[in-house]
């Protein structure tokens, strides 16, 4: 197993275990530990950027003034686009653990890659395969499942999922460019937005030490550093590969949620997510190749 698979696995088995800060800070406001995750995720990014990658914030800047008009419109509308779903997305996703269960979020992040398709699809034109349309189908029956067990819990599953597949549009419009440079842009504008908000948004300054090292490790582990690790796996890996590799994150998260938390699914619910299974197979199907060689599989491609 090479260093990008293993960075691409590190990636989603740290982002499997984000309830853990989260929920540890169960007690404090949704939008205090978004500005502060937001805050500390600034210090790091801005840390690492003039530490490690002054040349990618300078070639950033040199692809930015080289471009015509229309390509600065573009790049910054996707800029902000983007640090708006992005800012959506944590802050749904903060209050789903925290206020109503970690089987909800987990489950929007086993969605995610299904509404990614069916958006790319209606945004971006992306051409369908015949399994992909027969998964989303399959997809949609796991979704009525669970809405007839919970709307409530269904129409937050599909809020988070929504909101982060179209922050990774913007992001893939906006591929050319170093993601490191964008995300810690993206993150400043986030920052600065929650910062107008004032007080009533982010409430009362935390005076508790615990508070503000789990907020470090939310924002440096659980945000900066499986984001580096992923950047790097892309170097080495297709982008398919690590769309498969990304069933990790959430399969922990259901291991947390039942064996950690204690939380109890129904029979719609287990229904709901053995479909979600069936459709993962199915979408990736087309691309399983038959040659194995030494007992490997030669490509695990995802959607």
């Amino acid at each position: 197993m090479n260093r990008h698979y293993l960075s691409a696995v590190a990636t989603f088995v740290v982002f499997g275990f984000i309830s853990l800060p989260i929920r540890a800070l169960h007690a404090y406001d949704s939008g205090q530990l978004l500005y502060y995750r937001v805050a500390f995720a600034l210090l790091c990014l801005v840390g690492i950027i003039a530490g490690f990658r002054r040349d990618s914030l300078r070639c950033t800047l040199g692809q930015y003034q080289a471009a015509d008009r229309p390509e600065k419109r573009k790049f910054v509308r996707n800029l902000l686009v983007g640090s708006a779903f992005l800012t959506i997305n944590w802050l749904a996703f903060i209050y789903v653990l925290n206020h109503i269960s970690v089987q909800t979020g987990s489950f929007s992040y086993l969605l995610c890659p299904i509404v990614t398709t069916l958006l790319g699809s209606l945004l971006l034109k992306e051409k369908l395969h015949l399994k992909q349309w027969i998964a989303l189908a399959i997809s949609a029956t796991a979704c009525a499942l669970i809405g007839v067990d919970s709307l409530y819990n269904l129409s937050f599953s599909l809020f988070i999922a929504t909101s982060y597949a179209l922050y990774l549009i913007t992001q893939r419009i906006l591929r050319d460019y170093d993601r490191i440079v964008l995300l810690a842009v993206q993150v400043l504008l986030a920052f600065a937005f929650l910062t107008a908000l004032g007080p009533s948004f982010r409430g009362a300054v935390p005076a508790e030490g615990f508070f503000y090292a789990n907020i470090f490790v939310l924002s440096s582990l659980f945000t900066v550093f499986p984001l580096f690790l992923n950047a790097y796996a892309l170097k080495g890996l297709p982008a398919s590969t690590l769309g498969a590799l990304m069933y990790i994150n959430p399969i922990i998260n259901f291991a947390l949620a039942f064996f950690y938390y204690g939380e109890r699914a129904s029979s719609a619910q287990w229904a709901a997510y053995a479909l979600i299974a069936v459709s993962v197979v199915v979408a990736n199907a087309r691309n399983w190749t038959p040659r194995i060689r030494i007992g490997r599989i030669k490509e695990l491609a995802g959607w």
